[in-house]
């Protein structure tokens, strides 16, 4: 798997997430996150994305000021944003934009690509097209908790982002982002059209 995976997968860059919130969202999509668990891996292609920006989206974690929660959107772009929701699940987030200047992705869907198995047992489910199409299952199946905030996704050992060497060709549909009140959404939400596992199609 090693080999494998050091000819077919790069790492993205500090620099691909030092830009706008919106545009990171969209060109992470068909993107590979990796999680290393005990000498394995386990790896999802990212199919479906909701963007948050600070100070002009009342949707965003980050809009009005700095708390103990949300400083992580405040800081270097390329970390990950993992918090804890309704007492039971947890929720992975990409940092983007420049310091001061919050901005996070929330991974909302993946493809299971490698280790499905291991995946499955994570989720208890034996059906693959519901081991990874939402936030909170995609991160019970790569057992993602909050020890996996604020990590560096550029060269972290345990979970890390790369792109594939392969050139894949995919449309990108947009909509409104999931639960947020209407008053505060925006059509933030991007997905590669047609994917079966998109969380809600």
């Amino acid at each position: 798997m090693s080999d494998f995976f050091a000819k077919s997968f790069v790492p993205l860059t500090y620099d691909f997430y030092l830009r706008s919130t919106r545009i990171v969202a969209q060109e992470i999509l068909g993107k590979f996150i990796v999680r290393s668990l005990k000498n394995k891996f386990l790896i999802g292609k990212i199919v479906e994305v909701e963007a948050y920006e600070g100070s002009n989206d009342p949707g965003s974690h980050a809009y009005g000021n700095v708390t103990a929660r949300n400083y992580i959107m405040y800081g270097p772009p390329g970390f990950s944003y993992v918090y804890f929701i309704y007492g039971i699940h947890y929720c992975l987030n990409i940092v983007t934009e420049k310091i001061g200047i919050p901005g996070a992705i929330l991974v909302r869907a993946l493809e299971p690509i490698h280790g499905s198995d291991i995946m499955k047992q994570n989720r208890n489910t034996s059906r693959l097209t519901n081991l990874t199409n939402g936030p909170a299952k995609l991160t019970q199946a790569l057992n993602i908790n909050s020890n996996h905030n604020n990590l560096n996704l550029t060269c972290d050992d345990e979970l890390y982002i790369c792109r594939s060497i392969n050139k894949e060709n995919f449309n990108i549909a947009n909509d409104f982002r999931i639960g947020v009140k209407k008053e505060n959404n925006k059509p933030w939400r991007y997905f590669i059209e047609s994917n079966p596992f998109v969380s809600v199609v």
